[in-house]
């Protein structure tokens, strides 16, 4: 089988990322290095700071991302689109426009032999009770319509500009660190899964913007990506294992 990528948390669009285009060019330039190769590509989540689809308007900006999606999948790449905390207002575009396949759930995928579940993993283990009101709230239907009664101009402004504030609370307060086996969120909703689903092979997750891969038995690791904004990390899966890697810019095979 062809080799399978799987990315996160590019943060695209964020006002408190200095180096935006030149995050956005990197990313490109490492899709463009895969496309003639990959049977597959995962993003799994907050790829945008801040995206919020309305019926008929988008965020601008992301053009060169956009088009480099909608070039692999032209190629029969396929590129799954999962939402994240950041960008969990895709409805529709990215799959009309880009030909993603969009997913905003955790979802399990058998991949040559092998059981993923590949989720960005908010929500999954977190004991946060303000993100998990914040997160039901994002989710709430009738809060998103009422969200999108907003024009535009302001809609998306302060969505950019909370993602922004949020961005900066979390560097100035706790920059992203592994909490250990038995504190890490993520790890503990592995584990959890792991005794009602011991086929899982695989749990890849994105969201905490830590660079960890972890045994957790004779069969099933979990992997958490770190992310597009300082690490430019990702997976590689080619049939039979799967690995972390570093995209070098000026490296031919990433």
């Amino acid at each position: 089988m062809k080799p399978v990528y799987f990315i996160s948390d590019a943060h695209l669009g964020s006002r408190a990322i200095k180096h935006g285009r030149t995050q956005e060019r990197r990313l490109v330039r490492f899709l463009d290095s895969i496309k003639e190769k990959a049977g597959a590509v995962y993003m799994l989540g907050d790829i945008f700071d801040f995206w919020y689809e309305y019926k008929l308007v988008v965020p601008k900006g992301f053009t060169r991302l956009l088009g480099k999606i909608s070039e692999l999948t032209d190629l029969g790449v396929e590129v799954h689109f999962f939402t994240g905390n950041h960008d969990i207002w895709a409805y529709d575009y990215l799959e009309k426009e880009c030909g993603v396949v969009l997913h905003h759930k955790p979802m399990t995928l058998e991949l040559g032999d092998k059981l993923f579940l590949v989720a960005h993993g908010d929500g999954l283990g977190d004991p946060d009770r303000k993100f998990k009101f914040l997160r039901w709230l994002f989710h709430n239907r009738a809060a998103q319509v009422m969200f999108s009664a907003i024009h535009p101009r302001w809609g998306i402004d302060f969505g950019l500009r909370w993602a922004a504030h949020s961005r900066k609370m979390q560097e100035n307060a706790t920059p992203a660190t592994y909490l250990g086996e038995d504190k890490e969120p993520l790890v503990l909703y592995a584990k959890d899964y792991l005794h009602s689903h011991p086929d899982v092979n695989y749990f890849v997750f994105g969201h905490r913007h830590i660079e960890l891969d972890l045994v957790l038995s004779r069969t099933a690791r979990v992997v958490i990506l770190g992310d597009w904004i300082t690490q430019f990390t990702y997976a590689v899966f080619d049939g039979e294992q799967l690995w972390m890697e570093n995209y070098i810019e000026g490296e031919t095979e990433p």
